[in-house]
């Protein structure tokens, strides 16, 4: 299932998940791809950084390297980046081509709150470095999963053996990075849903998935 163009071409729906670290966005994600596939549609879920393999060599150099090596803000981000637009041309826009709903564990708002408010990095040089990676692809909606940095952290530290490197920022760092999320939200919010995470995640998961089937309903309307 797909939605239809104006010549009546089917295309893709693109669905992203955001949240800092331990909102449980990638537990949701998994029970949302079930949800949809199970009424008939054809999904995708891939993660940022990631989703082909040059993408998730670059993601093991962000977050699992063991190297020394302090990795500089501006490297960072154009890893990510060099990452994002690999995912864009070999997965994410042949999975819209062929009409699939796309479902990715973080993607651009990410880059904007870790790398911009967090990082301190120029925003308006991210949006156009972000620009030329996604050839101006932004998603159709994103669902931010949103909770206190204390309580993602605690979750974190007891998740052992997933530990990353950017787990052992410091809690100034989190909620920079919480608040970055939040202002973009405010500035998008016919994109971008806030999601209470600070709840149980059968509660949530009801959450999303009755907001994404009315979303796609709403959408399927539209024609």
């Amino acid at each position: 299932m797909g939605s239809k163009g104006k010549r009546g071409k089917t295309r893709g729906l693109f669905i992203t998940l955001e949240g800092i670290e331990g909102s449980g966005k990638s537990t949701q994600i998994q029970f949302l791809a079930q949800r949809l596939r199970r009424l008939g549609y054809s999904v995708v879920q891939t993660r940022e950084p990631g989703g082909t393999a040059v993408a998730e060599t670059i993601r093991h150099t962000l977050l699992l390297s063991s190297s020394r090596e302090l990795i500089t803000p501006e490297a960072e981000v154009l890893l990510i980046l060099a990452a994002r637009a690999q995912h864009m041309a070999h997965l994410i826009v042949p999975a819209l081509q062929r009409g699939a709903i796309v479902l990715c564990d973080r993607f651009s708002d990410s880059t904007f709150a870790y790398q911009g408010f967090a990082r301190g990095l120029d925003l308006a040089w991210l949006r156009s470095a972000n620009a030329v990676a996604t050839n101006g692809r932004n998603p159709d909606v994103t669902l931010l999963f949103d909770l206190p940095v204390n309580v993602g952290l605690t979750r974190r530290q007891k998740a052992r053996g997933k530990q990353n490197r950017l787990d052992r920022e410091s809690e100034r760092f989190h909620r920079l990075v919480r608040r970055g999320f939040l202002s973009l939200a405010a500035h998008e919010p016919r994109r971008i849903t806030v999601i209470d995470a600070n709840r149980p995640a059968q509660e949530i998961r009801a959450d999303v998935a009755a907001f994404v089937l009315g979303w796609l309903t709403r959408k399927k309307s539209k024609g």
